[in-house]
């Protein structure tokens, strides 16, 4: 979603850190850049004015200007603004209960995922160890019953649903009790939505709410929208105190200009995000790693959470030893391609990792699944030796795996070219050692 925004950001701090002493008016002309590329982001202004005017702030301040790399310094500065900017790290924190069931009120415009994200929050609770039960309160549209109850089969969570001619604080009322008897640990209630807002639908949230006593009310909007889900956020807030966004399709084509202007505009926080059709395709929201995202510096720890899911902890760890001992060979990233697969669209995982985004970038997203069988095939051409010594991978051995892959003469350089910088970027992570950052992932 991000991308066009963080090349045009790392293309202004590529300049900044290039140099040595800045002068204010270098400052200048590279906030402007920051400015223009937000703005064209879809931003809103007011946040960007905001933005730029605290980096410019503390950018001619000392800590830059006295700094021996100032240009280091100011980004360092961007991305903690960026972070306030983004929110204050209230990632996936759900309202704690004394008595349960802690009762969770989504609510949303229709088209925005709130029915499939009721499910993906009913998942995630289970997969914490806890147990969620959906109601179905969206009379208005009998298909989103028959998708939640259907959903709710798929992933083994009880879901209460009525006559839709019921009214919606009726089926409410009764899940309450239905809920307590099943001992559930949440309530996941999904309610009606309209493709506008209106006094009609909100009068009809607000009885609901009134029934449920909510201890969360989590707008879902859409981020495709653009600045439209900022104003839907805005406008849901002022009528049914909204404690949390989550916002779906993050994995989309849009600028992503509303997922930096909701938190700071709307005053409510972003508390997840939906990044993929499938049912576990939803996240907690960290800011943090947001922002290391946008300005090219990976995602590791969202790296590390997928591979530990996936990943066996056995091979990982012989992995990272080979690492450290010998590096990192073309059988080794057969091998982790493979799992990576598992981790789910490689795109998402390959912009994790700091710096691969630039790679990953040269292909575009509707091809990078083809792109990576075409990697496993030329890797799978190559003898063992070949494998772990690609530099005795001359001109006729190239002509040789290309045609038992395939491909072309080109792609067999192409990749070549792509893992000697990989292993280049293993090396400066510490010393010819893995990042420390990511040696979590193979403990």
């Amino acid at each position: 979603m991000f991308e066009v925004l963080s090349e045009k950001l790392n293309a202004v701090f590529s300049r900044l850190t290039s140099r040595g002493k800045l002068t204010e008016k270098d400052i200048d002309e590279a906030l402007r850049q920051v400015r223009l590329a937000l703005l064209e982001a879809d931003v809103n202004f007011k946040v960007v004015k905001d933005f730029t005017g605290r980096v410019k702030e503390r950018s001619i301040g000392k800590e830059v200007m006295e700094s021996l790399t100032p240009g280091q310094q100011i980004v360092k500065i961007v991305n903690e603004e960026l972070i306030k900017t983004l929110g204050d790290g209230d990632a996936g924190k759900l309202a704690s209960v004394s008595q349960p069931p802690a009762v969770i009120m989504m609510v949303g415009l229709q088209g925005s995922g709130k029915t499939t994200t009721a499910a993906k929050l009913a998942l995630l609770l289970k997969h914490g160890g806890h147990k969620p039960m959906l109601i179905a309160a969206d009379n208005r549209r009998p298909a989103a019953i028959e998708q939640l109850v259907t959903l709710g089969k798929q992933l083994d969570v009880e879901v209460y649903a009525e006559d839709p001619k019921t009214s919606s604080k009726d089926i409410c009322a009764r899940a309450l009790n239905q809920a307590k008897k099943i001992a559930a640990t949440h309530i996941i209630v999904d309610t009606a939505g309209r493709l506008h807002i209106d006094e009609e639908l909100m009068k009809e949230l607000e009885q609901v709410k009134k029934v449920l006593k909510p201890d969360e009310v989590l707008l879902v909007v859409d981020a495709m929208t653009g600045q439209d889900a900022v104003r839907v956020a805005e406008e849901f807030h002022a009528k049914v105190d909204v404690t949390g966004l989550i916002m779906t399709k993050m994995d989309g084509d849009a600028r992503g200009g509303a997922a930096l202007s909701i938190r700071w505009v709307s005053g409510v926080p972003i508390k997840f995000i939906g990044v993929g059709e499938k049912v576990d395709a939803l996240e907690p929201f960290y800011p943090d790693r947001l922002a290391s995202r946008i300005l090219g510096m990976g995602d590791v720890l969202t790296f590390i959470e997928k591979a530990e899911k996936t990943l066996d902890e056995k091979k990982a760890l012989e992995l990272q030893k080979k690492i450290q001992k010998s590096g990192f060979t073309l059988e080794d990233l057969l091998e982790q391609l493979n799992a990576i697969k598992k981790m789910g669209p490689i795109g998402q995982i390959v912009d994790m990792l700091p710096g691969m985004s630039k790679l990953s970038g040269k292909v575009p997203e509707d091809a990078q699944e083809a792109h990576l069988k075409k990697i496993e095939a030329i890797i799978q051409s190559m003898t063992l030796e070949e494998r772990n010594n690609p530099s005795i991978i001359g001109g006729s051995r190239r002509r040789r795996i290309a045609r038992g892959s395939g491909t072309a003469t080109h792609d067999i350089n192409q990749l070549l070219n792509q893992f000697s910088q990989m292993q280049k970027l293993i090396k400066m992570g510490a010393g010819g050692k893995l990042p420390r950052n990511m040696m979590g992932m193979f403990k």
